[in-house]
């Protein structure tokens, strides 16, 4: 356990950053330690804007514990550090931006966890108590841009995930100086090992550390909807807030604008929507159109526009909100069931944004593996299709049907090995429906280069299946 199941990196890590000296930080705050280093699962939501709020004292004392209700979100107005463009139905979403701050872990006891009737004590305070050592605040400051986050223990000596809109400020750096605050209110300055901006996820690691209390990963192949899940973090900067919900549908799809993400996407998905846009992060009054520097993955800022990515995600009902970014959403257990990154919101400016019940997680099947290959080689491996692909038009096909339309096929690609043809729908990926093109772009994205999939295709009306072996995204 603690950090063994983790590889250790291929080679030297990224120089240390400094810590950031925001004026307004403590050096200690009771977020709560766990005795010993057991396996942790963790929901945090996004952090807030680097003026944020923080707990009013140093140390907390829950009130006596109610039978839980669906955990009353916190909506409150403040800027949110990720818009996500207005979708169907008129949604407005908001990446949980970079302003993230959560933490559960597995593990006894957080000193911050007070349990104070025991007998009525309910399965949410178990995982509330067990799990906060496993999460982190990471606070991010590049150039004159800052913000809050927060991440999940992956070992016991300080590799932690995250998302890249959080470590990089949305591509708005990719040198920024990183300090990390464990439960128990240490604080540590951490270096970037690596990010996927394909699937906003990155990892970091913390200078100096020993007796984390790493997470513990649930098998999200395995959820079903209505299976409960757990957020733990820090909305609008309330560190170590828990709130409580199900899982609400399984195997969703959404589009995120990410200015971190690579400029040239392989699979060529020929959808106009694109609802989900991150907002830049930075200090109050430093807003800007989310198109700012771009990172790219490499490290180097740069004047990109924002990218499109295509991402496959768990939706869940428990209230997430702005400053929960990177955090974790767990099962009844204390497992990690997935990594938070952005929420729905009918608002229509960043100043509207707070939880109305639809978030969004990285499942944890797709984040254990790209951050096990980001600490290995600093980078993690994508499918690449080889094609073009579009939602389905009418009259593109003779029968009322939904998924993806192959448009254009490339000479030499996977799509072309494997007899798929111009015309053709793809309905179903292995065993999840396709009904638009980005579904079938973000299943793809979530499966390492090189892996085996069946595709149910409807050419000319009739089904069949076709088999896959996907090619490797270069980044």
């Amino acid at each position: 356990d603690g950090g063994s199941a983790w590889p250790a990196p291929a080679g030297p890590a990224a120089a240390s950053h400094p810590a950031p000296t925001s004026p307004d930080r403590r050096d200690t705050l009771a977020y709560g330690t766990s005795a010993q280093p057991d396996h942790t699962a963790t929901a945090p939501l996004a952090g807030a804007a680097a003026e944020g709020h923080e707990p009013a004292g140093g140390t907390t004392t829950a009130p006596p514990k109610k039978k839980p209700n669906k955990a009353l979100p916190l909506v409150a107005m403040l800027a949110v550090g990720a818009l996500i463009g207005g979708a169907a139905g008129g949604l407005t979403t908001w990446a949980i931006a970079h302003d993230d701050a959560s933490t559960e872990a597995v593990s006894q006891s957080p000193a911050n966890i007070t349990v104070n009737d025991p007998d009525n004590a309910t399965p949410i305070t178990a995982v509330a108590a067990k799990v906060s050592g496993s999460v982190v605040t990471i606070d991010v400051a590049g150039g004159q841009a800052g913000g809050t986050g927060s991440g999940v223990v992956l070992s016991s000596d300080g590799y932690v995930l995250t998302n890249t809109h959080v470590v990089t400020l949305d591509g708005q750096t990719g040198d920024a100086t990183i300090q990390v605050k464990t439960a128990d209110g240490a604080l540590y300055s951490a270096k970037l090992v690596g990010t996927d901006p394909v699937v906003d996820l990155a990892v970091i690691k913390l200078d100096d550390a020993s007796g984390l209390t790493p997470i513990e990963f649930a098998d999200s192949s395995k959820l079903n909807v209505g299976d409960t899940a757990i957020a733990i973090g820090a909305p609008l900067g309330l560190s170590g807030t828990v709130t409580d919900g199900i899982v609400s549908a399984l195997d969703r799809s959404i589009q995120v604008a990410s200015s971190a993400a690579p400029a040239t996407p392989g699979d060529g998905s020929q959808s106009d929507e694109t609802p989900f846009n991150f907002w830049p992060f930075g200090n109050e009054g430093q807003g800007g159109s989310g198109q700012q520097g771009g990172q790219g993955g490499s490290g180097g800022q740069g004047g990109q526009a924002a990218a499109t990515i295509n991402l496959a995600v768990i939706q869940t009902d428990a209230a997430i909100n702005p400053g929960n970014s990177g955090g974790a959403l767990l099962d009844g257990d204390g497992k990690l069931i997935g990594v938070n990154v952005a929420i729905a919101n009918a608002g229509g400016t960043s100043s509207a944004a707070g939880s109305i019940g639809v978030g969004f997680a990285i499942p944890s099947n797709l984040a254990k593996r790209v951050g096990q290959e980001i600490i290995q080689n600093g980078k993690a491996s994508h499918g690449l299709l080889g094609a073009s692909v579009r939602d389905v038009a009418s009259g593109d096909s003779s029968t009322p049907v939904g998924g993806a339309f192959i448009a254009e096929v490339q000479s030499g690609g996977a799509a072309a090995a494997a007899g798929l043809k111009q015309g053709d729908i793809v309905t179903a990926f292995g065993s999840i429906p396709i009904s638009k093109a980005s579904d079938l772009t973000a299943q793809v994205r979530a499966l390492a280069g090189g892996s085996d999939v069946e595709l149910t295709v409807n050419r000319g009306g009739q089904k069949q299946q076709v088999d896959v072996k996907l090619g490797t995204l270069q980044q």
